[in-house]
């Protein structure tokens, strides 16, 4: 059985990740891309789908285990009766050819040791063609794929796995690369994992290295961005939600995606909290990979892209896994990309803005763009999508989406009105103050005291706490002050927000079961308490949060409040975000929230 998803380190080298347990095991690697089938897939089922142990033969958790210093280096260390032993995780940033490398180093001691290497090939169903090379090296052939394991210990066939069981003594140093080819290729050269340590923690330090945040909240907000860094997909430029697929919302239940893909929604979210903490190339490597993904007709736009911006990634389950925890099914693709969804015009409109004001070179092509987006959404705003939550139930008129429409042309008429860019600028604030009207008017409901999810209902939604954070009425607003008290009276568990009600009634999003609460949403209303002047509230919130980071400082997508326990796929872009976000407008400097508002800096 997988460990809690809390109990999981992320490697990774800007092509694709993988997940460690404390347990010293490899429980999940898709290669040679984030959106490519496991080799190691026991995240999802069990050993016999495919897992990389290395750990005492003792057994048992790491006792310790943390990042080197602005690095995604990973060293778990284990005290045992006969000793203490380290392994050194990572997997060096290379243009072709990915792999991962393990460095056993004995600190006191002689502990024996014990590795299992169990290679399951498109999400645990090939078991490949193994053969030893020579005694240094084993190669595994299935299909497409081809795995090279070089390092000085000898494994043995132990039925359809390699095993072995060595002594590792204080000063020893000892080896493990596995590397990635296309198996119709000739096998790659060997690499040297000392020099790949050196190479891997330079370049991690060389680019945390442009960091400018100076924040009260500095090893969290680093460690933060370094995971959203770790979620680029390199060639490319294409943010992903998150490295794996399928962990559940709730233990049990169905509610299990694929978020190995880059939806514009999240990666603009990502890119908010880059450009703030200085790192522009990778919102001109991401505006890049917009460019070419959204090629064609506006109508057509996808909500969410495959790393290289394909369209296709059709849904489907894979039956033969049982999923984490017995949380079935587990789905590849995602469906979501067929949807339609308003708010992500307002978001790509909003970042390409952004990206300006924050000094980005400026492209023809991209406004170009943007006016064809708007040319489209001056016809389309008024229509009911599936929203934010990407729901599959009916179509419905989402405040929320509203809102974010109203943003797309708010961006729009300032592009003009502060950039000079060249737009039909009355007419776009002719609109702008029309969906302004409507959504006061149908999308707040006066009993509560509240805007609601969608027109005509009286029911909540997080989303809504948006509505200050990006300009659409002053935080002080006695509509946002009463929406900011409705969530937290009757959309929150242990003081955490909800996306939206999902036990009671399930008519909206067309799923059943539960889920937990939504940690995106809880920093989105630190950020609303934080512009509505209630500062310790915000703070007192914050630090609850950062308290559900695990040992290393990663986030979920959710968290259950009973059981006290991360849930969701893991690590989530869109919580980091969240947090890096909240870290700089609880500072006493402007934010990302007054930067996108044109809000005077809270207090």
């Amino acid at each position: 059985m997988a460990e809690r998803i809390e109990d999981y380190a992320l490697l990774g080298d800007l092509q694709t990740a993988a997940l460690v347990g404390r347990s010293g095991s490899v429980d999940w690697l898709p290669f040679p891309r984030f959106d490519s089938s496991s080799c190691f897939g026991a995240l999802l089922g069990g050993r016999e789908h495919g897992r990389w142990l290395l750990a005492p033969a003792s057994g048992g958790p790491a006792t310790t285990r943390c990042y080197r210093e602005d690095t995604l280096v990973l060293e778990s260390e284990w005290q045992t009766p006969e000793g203490r032993v380290r392994v050194i995780d990572f997997m060096p940033p290379r243009e072709t050819k990915p792999d991962i490398v393990r460095i056993v180093e004995g600190l006191e001691g002689r502990v024996p040791m014990r590795t299992e290497l169990v290679i399951r090939f498109d999400y645990g169903l090939v078991v490949p063609w193994v053969m030893r090379l020579d005694s240094r090296s084993l190669v595994a052939i299935g299909g497409p794929d081809g795995l090279l394991l070089r390092t000085p210990i000898l494994l043995e066939p132990e039925g359809m796995t390699h095993a072995a069981e060595f002594v590792i003594s204080a000063g020893d140093r000892v080896p493990f690369v596995l590397t990635w080819f296309p198996s119709h290729e000739r096998r790659p050269d060997a690499v040297d994992p000392e020099q790949a340590l050196v190479d891997t923690e330079t370049f991690w330090r060389s680019w945390m290295g442009d960091c400018s945040y100076e924040g009260e909240h500095t090893e969290a907000v680093r460690t933060s961005l370094l995971i959203l860094k770790a979620l680029t997909y390199q060639p490319t430029g294409g943010i992903i939600a998150a490295p794996t697929t399928s962990l559940p919302e709730r233990i049990g239940g169905g509610r299990n995606w694929d978020y190995r893909y880059c939806w514009l929604r999240d990666a603009t979210f990502t890119l908010y909290a880059l450009m703030n903490a200085g790192f522009i190339a990778e919102a001109r490597a991401w505006r890049d990979w917009l460019l070419r993904s959204v090629a064609g007709d506006p109508e057509r736009v996808q909500i969410l892209y495959g790393v290289g911006g394909q369209r296709r990634v059709p849904e489907y389950e894979l039956p033969w896994l049982p999923g984490y925890a017995g949380s079935a099914p587990v789905r590849i693709g995602n469906a979501a990309h067929e949807q339609f969804q308003l708010d992500v015009y307002g978001e790509v409109m909003d970042v390409l803005h952004q990206a300006r004001v924050h000094g980005l070179d400026p492209d023809d092509h991209a406004w170009s763009l943007q006016t064809n987006l708007i040319e489209f959404l001056e016809s389309a705003w008024d229509r009911p999508d599936e929203g934010i939550w990407e729901v599959r139930g009916p179509r419905r008129h989402f405040t929320h989406s509203k809102v974010l429409a109203w943003v797309a042309f708010d961006r729009a008429v300032q592009t003009v009105e502060s950039v000079g860019l060249s737009g039909p600028g009355e007419r776009w604030r002719r609109l702008r103050a029309d969906i302004h009207e409507e959504v006061c008017r149908e999308g707040f409901h006066s009993g509560l005291n509240s805007f609601t999810q969608s027109y005509g209902t009286d029911e909540l939604d997080a989303a809504t706490l948006l509505i200050p954070l990006v300009g659409f009425l002053p935080a002080d607003d006695p509509r946002v002050l009463g929406t900011i008290d409705a969530i937290q009276k009757h959309l929150t568990r242990d003081g955490f927000v909800e996306r939206y009600r999902t036990q009671e009634r399930n008519d909206v999003d067309g799923l059943s079961g539960g889920e937990g609460v939504f940690l995106p949403c809880s920093f989105w209303l630190v950020d609303a308490l934080q512009l509505a002047g209630r500062r310790a509230d915000a703070e007192a919130l914050f630090e609850r949060l950062l308290s559900l980071r695990n040992d290393l400082g990663l986030l979920s997508e959710e968290y259950d409040p009973d059981e006290k326990r991360l849930l969701g796929n893991f690590p989530q872009a869109f919580t980091h975000v969240g947090l890096v976000n909240s870290a700089y407008n609880l500072s006493h400097h402007r934010g990302p929230m007054d930067q996108r508002s044109g809000a005077d800096a809270a207090p």
